[in-house]
């Protein structure tokens, strides 16, 4: 085999590939209406769809919609579905303590906003100090 060939076969499929979802493109997911979005997203977010929202989803989506797509939109409505017409929009999800800001992914479509600000942090301890247990006893003091 040529190096040539070589070369270029690894370009191909380097190149970054086109987001569908259930075989939908972006732009096709964009056009759909809510009855037909929901029929493509998972269970959870289908039956939440089915429902219908709350006031104060509603809210937050039409106050999304009224925005400039280059301003941040706070919230602390954490139970609301990502949205095909939300991809690249810029939303502070508040988390308990403060707003976590994303930029919103075609990859995020069906999920909850909640998901992507985390309300519980990870303590990562060190290891135990001297005297904590028999064989610490032991050890140099420095």
């Amino acid at each position: 085999m040529p190096k040539g060939k070589r070369t270029a076969k690894k370009a191909e499929v380097r190149r970054k590939r086109e987001f569908t979802l259930r075989g939908l493109t972006l732009p096709r997911l964009q056009e759909l209406t809510l009855p037909e979005l929901a029929k493509v997203l998972p269970s959870r977010a289908r039956r939440s769809l089915k429902r219908g929202l709350n006031a104060e989803q509603q809210r937050f989506l039409d106050r999304l919609a009224s925005t400039p797509t280059t301003k941040v939109v706070r919230t602390h409505c954490r139970d609301v579905l990502v949205l095909p017409a939300h991809v690249g929009r810029r939303v502070a999800i508040h988390n308990g303590h403060e707003f976590k800001e994303i930029e919103v992914r075609p990859e995020m479509i069906g999920h909850y906003y909640g998901e992507f600000a985390l309300t519980r942090r990870f303590e990562k301890h060190s290891g135990p100090g001297v005297g904590a247990t028999r064989s610490s006893k032991f050890m140099p003091l420095k």
